[in-house]
């Protein structure tokens, strides 16, 4: 038995995953987390520091590092970068003026070695605004198709909004935007088939589909979700 089927056999046992929840500043990461876990969002301080948050979803453990997005902040995000395996960056699709800010930051923290291969969701939260930018455009501002070292998605959603009359019945328990749980939905998906199954495993169904063209490692969710 190889090494890489006894990592696999041990973390398949555990079934956690490690995910880093980043963005700039007000962006709507503690939020977002705290809707998912069904807490109140009606008081939300900026983070200072970090916080640790745990989703329990399609039989994973989401263990969720939520860090404040402050400039000043973000030198010590490399603190948190060890055995990582998904990040959510999460974008206020409102902030026109700081988008070129959030694709450097973005394509900065891609290039840590202790990153490398790690499954990214872009959350384009605040869809909800007047005169967002949509998932496209926010996608095409971050330039998601130049990162061939991970692959990626974008999700539009909104923290504050809640799932619609039209959401599925098995769903309809889910806190927040069901967008978001779509998100978790690729997360686990692409996690469980690099680190515990492989890649081409059929026991991890697919949730995402390719984009055509140049863009080898982006992925589109599909979704029916109305909100």
């Amino acid at each position: 038995m190889g090494l890489l089927t006894i990592i696999r056999k041990t973390r398949l046992k555990e079934r956690q995953i490690r995910v880093l929840c980043l963005g700039l500043d007000n962006a709507g990461k503690t939020t977002i987390v705290r809707r998912l876990l069904g807490e109140d969002i009606s008081l939300i301080s900026p983070t200072l520091g970090f916080n640790i948050r745990t989703i329990v979803h399609i039989g994973y453990t989401l263990n969720i590092w939520d860090i404040g997005g402050q400039s000043s902040l973000r030198p010590y995000w490399r603190n948190y970068f060890e055995v990582t395996d998904a990040v959510i960056w999460v974008v206020d699709s409102s902030d026109r003026e700081r988008m070129a800010d959030c694709r450097d930051e973005l394509h900065e923290l891609l290039r840590e070695e202790r990153l490398a291969g790690a499954s990214l969701l872009v959350l384009a939260n605040k869809q909800d605004i007047s005169g967002a930018l949509t998932s496209e455009e926010i996608a095409d501002a971050l330039e998601l198709c130049s990162l061939r070292s991970h692959t990626s998605t974008i999700m539009p959603c909104s923290a504050r909004l809640e799932p619609a009359v039209s959401v599925a019945s098995s769903e309809a328990s889910r806190p927040g935007d069901p967008r978001i749980w779509k998100g978790l939905d690729w997360i686990v998906t692409e996690v469980g088939r690099r680190v515990y199954y492989g890649v081409g495993n059929p026991l991890v169904a697919e949730s995402s589909v390719k984009i055509p063209g140049d863009c080898e490692n982006f992925v589109k969710i599909q979704s029916d979700c109305v909100v």
